[in-house]
C-alpha cells in the first residue's frame, strides 16, 4: 500500500495530503483527483476524507473511521491497509476546545450514514468532553475508543496510570502536540501575547513526557525543546501506535500488526 503523509498547516485545522494511490473525498463522497506527488487536495475545517483506492473487482467501502484531527497521522498509518475502510478527521483544533467535540462528532456520524455507509467507529477517546460524548454515541449505536484521552489510549490505560499517579504534574506530549507545540500550545493559549500567562497555565507542572508514536529524532528534539521552553524536566516513553490500532482493527475485522510494528510510520 503506497504511504501517505498528512500535515496540518493553519488554525482552521485543514490539512494537506501528500498521497500515491489515494483518494480525497469531498462532503457528498465524490471524488477528487488524486496527486502522484506534490501537494494534494485542501480538507475543509471539519476535515478530508481519504479512502485508499479500489480495484474495479473490489466493493464501495461500508466502514468509516471518524477521529480526532490530532489523530490523523496515526490512523492512516494503522489503517492503510485495510481495503474500503474511509478515515474521516475532524478539526485537530478541537483539541484546545473540546467542548465542541460531541456536537460536532455527532454532525459527522450523521453525514456519513447520509453517504451511506453503514459501520461506523468514532478515534476519539472522552477527550475532555466531560463524559457529554458517550451519550451521543449511545443514541447513535456508535463505539469509541477507551479512555479518557489520546494519552491514555497511546500509552495503555494501567501505564497511564502509573505514570499519572508517580507525578500528576506532568504535562503530555504526543507526536501531534510535539510537532504542533508552538501553535497549540504557546499561541493557542495566548502565552505568545501574554507571557504572564505562562507561570499561571503551567504553575502545577513539574516535568514534559513525551509519549512518542514514532522513532523519529527530530520529534524527540522538538519535544525537549519545549520541555526547555516551559522550564520543566523531560521524560520520554515510546508507545508506538499499537494500543490505537487494536479497537480500529477490531471493528474492521482486520489482523493487528506484528508485535512491535506500532513504533514507526
Amino acid at each position: 500500500m503506497p504511504s501517505l503523509r498528512g500535515t496540518f498547516e493553519d488554525t482552521q485545522g485543514a490539512w494537506n495530503a501528500e498521497s500515491t494511490g489515494h483518494r480525497a473525498l469531498g462532503r457528498a463522497g465524490k471524488a477528487r483527483p488524486s496527486a502522484p506527488s506534490g501537494p494534494a487536495s485542501r480538507g475543509r475545517s471539519d476535515g478530508v476524507v481519504l479512502e485508499p483506492r479500489k480495484s474495479a473487482e473490489e466493493p464501495a467501502g461500508r466502514a468509516i473511521v471518524i477521529g480526532c484531527g490530532a489523530l490523523a497521522r496515526e490512523l492512516l498509518a494503522v489503517t492503510e491497509r485495510i481495503p474500503g475502510l474511509v478515515v474521516a478527521c475532524l478539526s485537530p483544533d478541537l483539541h484546545n476546545r473540546p467542548g465542541g467535540i460531541p456536537a460536532a462528532v455527532r454532525r459527522r456520524i450523521h453525514q456519513a450514514r447520509a453517504d451511506g455507509f453503514e459501520r461506523i467507529f468514532v478515534a476519539y477517546a472522552d477527550c475532555g468532553t466531560g463524559g457529554l460524548l458517550d451519550p451521543i454515541l449511545a443514541e447513535e449505536g456508535v463505539e469509541r475508543l477507551p479512555g479518557a484521552h489520546c494519552y491514555e489510549v497511546f500509552a495503555g490505560s494501567a501505564a497511564f496510570a502509573e505514570m499519572a499517579d508517580a507525578e500528576p504534574g506532568t504535562f503530555w506530549l504526543t507526536d501531534f502536540l510535539a510537532r504542533n507545540f508552538e501553535r497549540l500550545v504557546i499561541r493557542g493559549l495566548g502565552i505568545d501575547r501574554h507571557p504572564e500567562l505562562e507561570a499561571t497555565y503551567f504553575a502545577h507542572y513539574t516535568r514534559v513526557v513525551f509519549l512518542s508514536q514514532t522513532d523519529d529524532p527530530d520529534l524527540l528534539a522538538m519535544a525537549r525543546r519545549a520541555a526547555d521552553r516551559l522550564g520543566l524536566a523531560f521524560e520520554h516513553r515510546p508507545t508506538g501506535t499499537a494500543n490505537l490500532a487494536a479497537p480500529i482493527l477490531r471493528f474492521a475485522g482486520a489482523e493487528p500488526p506484528p508485535a512491535g510494528s506500532g513504533a514507526r510510520h
